[in-house]
C-alpha cells in the first residue's frame, strides 16, 4: 500500500514539474504586453530634418513655411524707433514702432527723383490712408516677402507658387522659357517669370499697379518697376533673398535689397488664412456708413 502511494506522489510530482515547464516556455514565446516593452526612441529634429528632400527634380527644395524677422514692413530705409500719429493715442507703447537697419544694400537711403522724394513725403504725411495694407488690398512684390504674417513656397517639378495670407494674396511664378510673355493689364500682384541660374532662383516681376507701397513710411515705385528677386538657398531653414528695382520714372538708378529668410521648423507650421476686407470698411467707405462704427 505505502508502494503504491510512493509512487503516486513521485508522478504527480513528474506532473507539476512538467505543467510549470510548459507555462514558463509559453510565456516566453509570448509577446512581451506593450506596458513591458522598452519605450522606442523618440525621433529627432537630425533625423526630421533628414527626411526632408535636399532637391526638387534637380533644384533646391524652398518648399515651406517662410517669414522674415526685421522691420523692413514698417520702413525699408534706416529708421529710429518713433510713434504712430497722434490719432492712435489710445495705443499707448502699443503703437511704437520699432527700430530698424536699412534693408538696403551696402546702406543709406532710396535713390529717388527730387520730385517722387516729394510724393514719397506726402504718402507718409497721409499714412494710413495713403497705404494699400490699411486698405486689405493686395501687396505686390517684393512687400509681400518681408510682410510680418509668414508665408508659404510650393515648388513642384517645374512651376513655383507662392501663398500669402493678407488679403488673400496668390502668386503664380511662370518657370517655363515658353511662357514669360508679359501681362496685357497692370495688377496687384503683376507678372513673375522665372528661372534657374545654377541653385539660385530668380524671378522677374513686371507689370505691376503704382499703389503697392513698398512699405508703411511711404515708399513707392510706378507701374514701370522691373523687381528683379533672388532667392538663394543657403541651408534647409534660410534664404538669402536679394531684390533689385528698377523704375526709371521714380529712381535715379536700380538698388538693391537684401535679408535672410527663415523657414519655420515646429511641426504643425502654417499659413494661416487673414482675409482682412471687413477691418478696411471703416477707413474706406466713412463717408458712406459714417464715421463711427456700427455696433
Amino acid at each position: 500500500m505505502m508502494g503504491k502511494r510512493l509512487i503516486g506522489a513521485l508522478a504527480l510530482a513528474a506532473v507539476m514539474v512538467l505543467s510549470y515547464n510548459a507555462v514558463q516556455r509559453a510565456q516566453q514565446r509570448a509577446p512581451q504586453p506593450a506596458a513591458t516593452r522598452p519605450a522606442a526612441p523618440a525621433p529627432q529634429r537630425g533625423a526630421q530634418a533628414a527626411a526632408r528632400p535636399a532637391r526638387v527634380a534637380g533644384h533646391p527644395n524652398f518648399n515651406g513655411i517662410w517669414q522674415v524677422l526685421n522691420s523692413a514692413n514698417w520702413n525699408l530705409e534706416a529708421h529710429s524707433v518713433t510713434g504712430l500719429p497722434a490719432d492712435f493715442w489710445k495705443l499707448g507703447a502699443i503703437g511704437s514702432i520699432p527700430a530698424g537697419k536699412s534693408m538696403i544694400k551696402g546702406g543709406g537711403a532710396i535713390p529717388y527723383k527730387p520730385e517722387a522724394l516729394k510724393q514719397r513725403d506726402e504718402n507718409r504725411a497721409k499714412w494710413p490712408e495713403s497705404d494699400n495694407e490699411a486698405k486689405c488690398y493686395m501687396l505686390g512684390i517684393p512687400r509681400y516677402t518681408y510682410h510680418n504674417i509668414p508665408f508659404q513656397i510650393s515648388q513642384g517639378d517645374v512651376d513655383i507658387q507662392m501663398i500669402y495670407p493678407f488679403a488673400a494674396g496668390n502668386r503664380f511664378v511662370h518657370m517655363r522659357d515658353n511662357d514669360h510673355d508679359p501681362d496685357p493689364v497692370d495688377s496687384w500682384m503683376g507678372r513673375s517669370n522665372g528661372h534657374w541660374e545654377g541653385d539660385v532662383l530668380v524671378i522677374v516681376t513686371t507689370d505691376q499697379r503704382p499703389d503697392t507701397m513698398l512699405d508703411r513710411a511711404g515708399n513707392f515705385h510706378s507701374n514701370k518697376l522691373k523687381v528683379t528677386e533672388t532667392f538663394r538657398l543657403i541651408d534647409s531653414t534660410h534664404i538669402q533673398y536679394e531684390a533689385t528695382m528698377d523704375d526709371p520714372m521714380t529712381y535715379t538708378r536700380p538698388w538693391t535689397i537684401e535679408m535672410p529668410i527663415y523657414r519655420l521648423i515646429d511641426e504643425n507650421a502654417q499659413a494661416f488664412e487673414h482675409k482682412c476686407v471687413p477691418f478696411a470698411d471703416m477707413l474706406l467707405y466713412h463717408d458712406l456708413i459714417g464715421d463711427k462704427p456700427k455696433p
